[in-house]
C-alpha cells in the first residue's frame, strides 16, 4: 500500500475547504478512508492546522475537523532525530525540513504539497494533490 505524506498546506486545503484545491485533497482523503492508500501527516501539521482553523472557525470546530482527519491518518512524530536533520539540512524553510524528514523516517512513498519546489532534493516523489491523483489513475 502506498504511503502518502500530506504537507500542512494540503491538510489545510482539506479541512478548510480551500478552493480550488479542496476537491483533489478530498479525493486523496477518500482513497485513504477506503483503505487504498495510507495517509501520514506530521504532528506539526496538526498543530498548525488547529491554530489556523480555530481563527477561521472556532476552537471546537477546529478540533472536530482534526479528530475526523486523525481517523484515517497516521501521525508522524517530530523527534530529536528529525529536528537534528532539519537543523543540519540545506532546506531553506525549517518547517519544510521537518515535514520532509518526518516523511522520510516513516518511508513514505510520496509527499503531497502545493509547494513542490520547497522539496527539490527529496528522495521520494513530491507532487501536488492533482498530480498524485493523475499518477495513480494511470497505473
Amino acid at each position: 500500500m502506498k504511503k502518502v505524506f500530506l504537507d500542512t498546506n494540503i491538510v489545510l486545503d482539506l479541512l478548510g475547504f480551500r478552493e480550488p484545491f479542496y476537491e483533489h485533497a478530498a479525493k486523496i482523503a477518500t482513497l485513504a478512508d477506503q483503505g487504498k492508500i495510507q495517509l501520514f501527516a506530521s504532528a506539526l501539521s496538526f498543530a498548525t492546522a488547529n491554530y489556523i482553523l480555530a481563527k477561521y472557525y472556532n476552537k471546537d470546530i477546529a478540533i472536530d475537523k482534526l479528530r475526523k482527519l486523525k481517523v484515517f491518518t497516521t501521525i508522524c512524530a517530530i523527534d530529536e532525530e528529525v529536528i537534528d536533520k532539519g537543523l543540519n539540512s540545506e532546506f531553506k524553510d525549517f518547517e519544510d525540513a521537518l515535514q520532509y524528514f518526518s516523511a522520510l523516517k516513516l518511508s513514505c512513498n510520496y509527499i503531497i504539497t502545493r509547494n513542490s519546489k520547497d522539496f527539490k532534493d527529496a528522495e521520494m516523489p513530491v507532487m501536488t494533490a492533482k498530480e498524485f491523483l493523475a499518477s495513480i489513475k494511470n497505473k
